[in-house]
């Protein structure tokens, strides 16, 4: 079996977007946790420690910059990435003094994953020599139950896709997709709300085609299977039949 390429630690109170990392993350084989506070990612972070952290610059009970300092300080070989909105020169040097890399949001989800990759080559054997004992993470990680709609089963542990009892393979972004229409049921989501929680664009683009994109590339890849599982309602949006 081979081995991950390292375990990180998404500090993000957002959660389309902590979905979203996840998703792409587990996708490309990390170890991936995640906390929408500060005192969740102390607690995370104490129980199994992380080989790098992506943490959001700006979260409920605290400041991601403040944070990394504190996980650095239990941690000397820990990674940090910073994922904030804000992008003056001043923030990102500031950030960079102590940090390994800034991302800006909106961010591309092939960059982080780059990125987070780049750092880890530099970082990790000081990170995993740092002492990587204590509680593994399958402890903090269980398993979940996976997720169903027909004869659709997602693995939520795995992120692995079957129909019909054969495997369906998925990018990330298909992946968060689907999941996203097989959580709601046979509901018809409008197109708005799938750019919000897997693209998380805050304000509809009028151009944009991406959605009837990506559906048209799930189509393609489950309709062999089986009978036509999605459903379009024109003029409104998306769902399954």
């Amino acid at each position: 079996m081979s081995t991950a390429p390292g375990t990180v630690l998404v500090v993000e109170d957002e959660p389309s977007i902590a979905d979203v990392l996840s998703i792409a993350l587990r996708y490309h084989r990390f170890e991936v946790m995640t906390a929408g506070t500060v005192r969740e990612a102390l607690a995370l972070a104490g129980r199994t420690r992380p080989d790098v952290a992506l943490l959001d610059v700006m979260l409920p009970d605290g400041d991601g910059r403040a944070l990394g300092r504190r996980l650095r300080a239990g941690q000397p070989g820990l990674a940090l990435v910073f994922l904030t909105a804000r992008d003056s020169p001043a923030e990102i040097v500031g950030a960079l003094e102590f940090g390994d890399d800034y991302i800006t949001k909106p961010f591309n989800i092939d960059e982080v994953i780059a990125r987070i990759s780049a750092v880890l080559r530099r970082t990790l054997p000081h990170a995993r020599s740092d002492s990587r004992e204590g509680t593994a993470l399958a402890d903090v990680l269980p398993q979940r139950p996976p997720l169903r709609y027909g004869d659709l089963e997602l693995d939520e542990t795995t992120y692995s896709v079957h129909r019909a009892g054969r495997t369906v393979e998925l990018t990330p972004t298909e992946y968060a997709l689907l999941r996203f229409l097989v959580r709601n049921g046979g509901r018809i989501v409008p197109k708005e709300q799938l750019l919000r929680h897997v693209w998380q664009y805050e304000h509809t683009p009028p151009e944009s085609t991406v959605v009837e994109t990506y559906i048209s590339y799930l189509r393609r890849k489950l309709d062999p299977l089986g009978p036509p599982v999605i459903t379009t309602r024109r003029g409104v949006g998306y769902g399954l039949a």
